[in-house]
């Protein structure tokens, strides 16, 4: 199976991880991955899982802070029909559906105490327990666990097992924030630039000042910051050329804001960008009545984003409600490069309902 992640960057540290990835990849052996939110560390493990032997079998995900303490227990080792109210059928949980592949444990840090516990005893015995069982289910997996916390803090404070720690700390990966690898940022930007783009246009461009702010910039939200700045970008500047000036504060992290201010200091904007947005709403922009400048951009946010303000005159409701549902689909159809079925699952539809609705809006060239 060729791997479909990748790890980006030119930096030393991100070198250095890829060929830690391709050094632990084939070990059975249990890694444990920290370091802040949005740098990654999820897709590390992908990687781990896509280039170890394993790879033909299921990596399976689940993050432990996201599902309740009350829940999590059948979520990982699943349950008998019976077992407890609302159990109406026997639930696989995700060990099992990992057999022969990867489990990535994300957010252990956050897991209570009780489920430590029960969590030991699985990577001991390598058996798992589904509630209301009556055996035992044996289980091949190798187990990839991650946290943005200091888990040694966390020990000190009686909130994580020193025994757990050291069995699933026996191959430890840092993921470094990504103000410690700037200088991955441009090829960061090029990668989501690519992969933001909208249908039938180019990618956005960043000028060499807006770049260098980029650079500089601390990036709080890490990688994940840097990606939905840019998808925030793709989709109102669509293949244009971005000057920091020109961009509003209010589109902008506080971190760049002050950057903005300075280069506007320097040096008077020449020219405006122009906001694409989906083509009926840029419609309902250039009928709108012109307003001060500060309205304006105001008013230009507001439709971008799908959110117009009602004319005086009023609108047609059901007719504004089929405009939004036909762009929306249009966007996820372009997202997920006109796949139907990656389209009906962003959008939490049935694949033939999606497929009427690309019929009834003539999406079909976007499919």
């Amino acid at each position: 199976m060729k791997p479909t992640t990748h790890f980006i960057g030119s930096s030393e540290s991100a070198t250095t991880l890829r060929q830690l990835v391709a050094t632990m990849a084939n070990s059975n052996a249990t890694v444990m991955i920290t370091g802040e939110s949005g740098t990654g560390k999820e897709l590390l493990a992908r990687l781990l899982h896509e280039q170890s032997d394993r790879c033909g079998a299921n990596f399976v995900p689940i993050n432990c802070a996201a599902i309740p303490k009350d829940l999590l227990e059948s979520e990982l080792f699943g349950h008998r029909k019976g077992a407890f109210t609302g159990a109406v059928a026997d639930r696989i949980g995700r060990f099992e559906l990992a057999h022969g592949g990867t489990i990535f444990l994300d957010e252990i840090g956050d897991m209570s105490l009780d489920m430590q516990v029960k969590l030991l005893r699985v990577l001991q015995e390598r058996t798992v327990d589904p509630i209301g069982g009556t055996r035992q289910v044996q289980v091949d997996v190798r187990v990839v666990a991650a946290t943005h916390r200091d888990l040694e803090n966390e020990i000190a404070a009686g909130r994580f097992r020193e025994d757990l720690y050291y069995r699933l700390n026996v191959l430890p990966m840092v993921t470094p924030p990504l103000r410690e690898r700037n200088e991955d940022v441009p090829e960061l930007l090029t990668f989501f630039t690519q992969k933001c783009t909208n249908f039938g246009k180019q990618p956005i461009r960043f000028k060499s000042d807006f770049m260098s702010a980029l650079q500089k910039y601390p990036w709080p939200g890490n990688v994940r910051e840097l990606s939905n700045l840019v998808d925030r970008f793709s989709t109102l500047y669509a293949g244009q050329e971005l000057d920091l000036r020109a961009i509003p504060p209010t589109l902008l992290p506080k971190g760049l804001v002050s950057a903005q201010a300075e280069l506007q200091a320097q040096a008077p904007l020449l020219a405006k960008l122009e906001m694409t947005p989906p083509p009926e709403v840029l419609a309902e922009m250039q009928a709108a009545p012109q307003e001060d400048e500060e309205n304006d951009i105001e008013g230009l946010i507001m439709l971008a984003q799908g959110m117009p303000q009602l004319p005086p005159e009023g609108l047609s409701l059901k007719e504004r409600m089929a405009q939004i549902e036909r762009s929306i689909i249009e966007q996820a159809l372009t997202r997920n490069s006109g796949n139907v079925s990656r389209t009906a699952k962003l959008l939490n539809l049935q694949r033939t309902t999606l497929i009427e609705k690309i019929n009834k809006y003539e999406l079909r060239s976007a499919a």
